[in-house]
Parts: C-alpha cells; structure tokens; sequence
C-alpha cells in the first residue's frame, strides 16, 4: 500500500462501516459456519468447510487492508472554494465540443469510484485538473487520446 492515503470525511465514514460490519457480523457468521462445517466431519470432501475457509481468507485480507487505509489516512477536508481544483473539490467540467457536464469530487485513490462521480487525485483526469480555475481549458492525456476539458464549476 502507498505511504500516502487520502480520505474525505465520507470516505472514511463508509470505510468505518465497512470494518464494524466486517468485524460485528460477518467474521462471526463466518466463524459459526465453519464451525458447522467441522462438525459434518471429513474435512477433505466438505465443500462448505472449503468454502468456508476461502470465504475466511478473503475477509482477513479485507479487514486488514480497511485497517490499514484506515491507519494511513490523511483526511482531505473541502472547507470552501480556494478558486482551484484541489483534492475534496467538487468540480464539473465539460469536454470541448459536447454539450453534457460531467461533475466529479476529486478523491484519493482508495476512495475512488468514477460510477460514483469520484475519482483520483491521480487519474489523469484528476491529476490534470489540480491547480486549474474555473474558465481555464485543461488537456488531459488519457489511454483513448488526448481530451480538452473546460471547468465550469468548483465547489
């Protein structure tokens, strides 16, 4: 994991959540259907034992990556528009030539989820738009081309 992870306030929320649900409910679920498993006997042709210990593994690593974003985290406060896109900004921008704008919140990479309208300070979308104002045209470099967007908002 980086040395650096940024987390706005939400993001962090969501991902307390996620650990408390992790930890309260389904690692004892897990526990108790495990138990169950050992109980039916010959472990080497139970299915639900196997099953069991696959669905354990993964949510070790889960708790332990959650605790280690966690850990890590540098909170990304938006306290304001500063007039230029930083990270925790909300920003909407439109590409030169189309007519829909497109809104995103510029979020670290653990937290980035474009379906969501979140993306990374290092995309390159993200990372172009850092440091720009609204009005000012930014070219962005991405796997499909090069891309021209204007920002209208900042919030």
């Amino acid at each position: 994991m980086a040395d650096q992870v940024y987390l706005t306030p939400e993001g962090r929320a969501e991902l307390e959540r996620e650990l408390d649900e992790l930890l309260t409910v389904k690692r004892p679920e897990l526990a108790r259907k495990l138990k169950e498993a050992v109980a039916e006997g010959d472990l080497k042709e139970n299915a639900d034992y196997h099953d069991a210990k696959e669905k354990q593994a993964f949510l070790e690593g889960r708790i332990q990556y959650v605790e280690s974003v966690l850990r890590a985290a540098i909170l990304i406060t938006n306290d304001g528009s500063t007039g230029e896109v930083r990270m925790g900004s909300v920003v909407t921008i439109v590409e030169d030539g189309a007519g829909e704008e497109e809104t995103y919140t510029i979020a670290g990479a653990a937290e980035a989820n474009p379906r969501e309208g979140k993306i990374s300070h290092e995309s390159p979308i993200g990372a172009a738009l850092l440091g720009h104002r609204k009005g000012e045209k930014v070219r962005v470099k991405t796997p499909g081309g090069e891309m021209v967007f204007k920002i209208k908002r900042i919030k």
